[in-house]
């Protein structure tokens, strides 16, 4: 996946990452200077849904708008495990 916030942001006329880290606050998402600095540079290592949430509001977004899907850099192990995955034969309720 890629991390889009810093562009998602500038369609919207937010350029600087101070700005985007007080509307957050405005809407009581409290971001420290270095988890911000990680969500603006395009690499947070995590982020929490209720998180996802406030950022989608305050930009007036989806969450398609801040996450871009790069199936081409899915290792083939990953791949593999997904196939995987929905080739289970589903359980069948044995209640009866």
């Amino acid at each position: 996946m890629k991390w889009n916030l810093r562009l998602a942001a500038a369609n919207r006329g937010i350029w600087k990452a101070s700005e985007l880290q007080r509307m957050l606050a405005g809407r009581d998402l409290v971001i420290s200077a270095g988890k911000m600095s990680g969500l603006w540079s395009g690499d947070p290592a995590s982020i929490k849904l209720s998180d996802l949430d406030v950022i989608c509001a305050v930009l007036g977004c989806g969450v398609g708008e801040l996450l871009i899907p790069e199936p081409d850099k899915v290792s083939s192990g990953a791949r593999s495990r997904m196939a995987r995955l929905r080739l289970r034969p589903r359980r069948q309720d044995r209640r009866r």
